[in-house]
């Protein structure tokens, strides 16, 4: 049984124009898929959901004389366990 879907599927948001990710809560977007985001199917009963998210970032570097180049990619990640009480639904 899965416990939650992510969205997009891959698991990988986009950034926004702004370089952000993801789009903040507004009234009327409930029923809306989110760009970026998690959500639990059910709750996590006396136990606890892992949650492991990570973010990778690109560097590049120029200098004043126009000489640059490409750094490693830089990744962070962390894992949390996650409560999860109650799910909500709708029966039509």
């Amino acid at each position: 049984m899965r416990n939650a879907e992510t969205y997009p599927a891959s698991g990988e948001c986009r950034l926004n124009d702004d370089h952000s990710i993801g789009t903040p809560y507004a009234k009327g977007k409930a029923g809306e898929t989110p760009p970026c985001g998690i959500k639990y199917l059910r709750p996590s009963g006396d136990g606890t959901f892992k949650l492991r998210a990570t973010i990778t970032w690109n560097v590049a570097w120029t200098g004043t004389g126009g000489v640059g180049g490409d750094l490693p990619d830089g990744t962070f990640g962390t894992t949390q366990d996650i409560t999860v009480q109650e799910i909500q639904s709708a029966n039509r």
